[in-house]
């Protein structure tokens, strides 16, 4: 295969060469355990915690708020799970969405078996939360909030300032899943300080896989997720992946230093390509808002068609792509944000996720489109 063009970001990305470098020493050369007294374990304590300065810096918050995971996934159980048991005397109710990656939702539901009460709110047809319906379900017995700031498959952005404020006003403790957002939109919490609890994944930011973070705002109350020894201050135990968090510090100084020039480059693309496909390709939509939008975001729907079809194609021709989310690969239900924003099970069987990156150009986009075009056209003149 001569082309291979990679729009599937928000799977995963690249491991950024600057990435790599900050964490070579850390594979081979200084690999000792942190928790040892010796140099080789001092080195390694000392790496964390410059990490950790680093990641704070970015998201300008204390360094003492900061806490390393496994991965995003590990960051939104411990959020939910965490905050729901160590609150519970004071309620055992709990607010989402719908269109919630299934991280969050699966933790819901399993809180739902252990005598905790979740409310599933719908959204608006662009997929965004309305806060006065989530005003309206609040009780004296809501405990958690936790809503993303931006959906992985729409790529909605939400009104985290204004949701965060009420549920502040309401003394109950907000989390937000902001691995999709993170290096997208400017997520500075000295804006959003009303945010007690916020997911990071490395994978998602150009950094290596197999690391989170969670930001614990102090004072909130939470019980520990994993337990065993004394690592991160005795909140999360298990020995530290230290080439990872030395990774996804840089990854995120990176990306937060850049995000002002990214967002403009990757909005002037996105734009550029759903104008390009809405006009070439019959019978297309664009799911999600317009306006509220992820930069690197397009998610379009072809009638007519089904979408394991066209990625089938599109990968015979070297475009990666995907119908949503990758965590959901493989199944053979259609996807539960598309139902939630009112898209027919028909129509979301038609309907792609593009998602661009720093590699992404318009010229890729052009020959997107046009091996894009060619493969719908192909598809609906056989079903004919």
């Amino acid at each position: 295969m001569s082309k291979r063009v990679y729009m599937d970001y928000a799977a995963t990305t690249f491991l950024r060469e600057e990435v790599i470098e900050e964490m070579k020493p850390f594979l081979n050369e200084f690999f000792g355990n942190p928790s040892g007294i010796h140099e080789f374990a001092r080195i390694s304590k000392n790496a964390i915690e410059k990490a950790r300065e680093m990641v704070a810096k970015a998201l300008h918050c204390q360094r003492k708020e900061i806490f390393f995971t496994s991965g995003g996934t590990e960051s939104n159980n411990w959020a939910i799970k965490g905050v729901a048991f160590a609150n519970r005397k004071k309620g055992n109710h709990i607010i989402t969405t719908k269109i919630e990656h299934h991280s969050v939702l699966y933790a819901c539901k399993y809180l739902e078996r252990h005598g905790f009460k979740v409310t599933y709110l719908d959204v608006e047809k662009d997929g965004r939360v309305s806060v006065n319906q989530l005003k309206k379900a609040m009780t004296d017995k809501t405990i958690l909030v936790t809503i993303a700031f931006a959906n992985n498959e729409i790529g909605t952005i939400q009104d985290i300032e204004k949701i965060s404020e009420l549920c502040h006003e309401r003394n109950i403790i907000f989390h937000t899943d902001a691995i999709q957002a993170v290096g997208r939109v400017d997520i500075s919490l000295d804006k959003y300080k009303f945010v007690n609890l916020l997911s990071i994944s490395g994978h998602k930011i150009y950094g290596p896989k197999g690391i989170g973070i969670l930001y614990i705002k102090e004072g909130t109350q939470i019980e520990n997720y994993i337990h065993g020894g004394s690592q991160e201050k005795g909140r999360r135990s298990g020995t530290e992946n230290v080439y990872g968090i030395v990774g996804i510090a840089k990854a995120m100084e990176l990306v937060c230093m850049e995000v002002e020039k990214e967002d403009k480059r990757l909005t002037e693309l996105r734009d550029y390509m759903i104008g390009t496909i809405l006009k070439e390709i019959s019978d297309s939509k664009i799911n999600g808002s317009i306006v509220h939008r992820l930069n690197n975001n397009v998610n379009v729907c072809f009638q007519g068609i089904e979408d394991e079809g066209i990625l089938l194609s599109l990968d015979l021709k070297g475009i990666c792509a995907s119908s949503g989310s990758s965590c959901n690969s493989g199944s053979i239900n259609s996807s539960h944000v598309l139902q939630a924003i009112g898209i027919s099970p028909i129509e979301a069987q038609g309907s792609v996720r593009f998602t661009l990156g720093k590699k992404t150009t318009k010229k890729e986009i052009d020959y997107v489109v046009s091996v894009l075009k060619e493969i719908v056209d192909r598809y609906r003149d056989a079903s004919f």
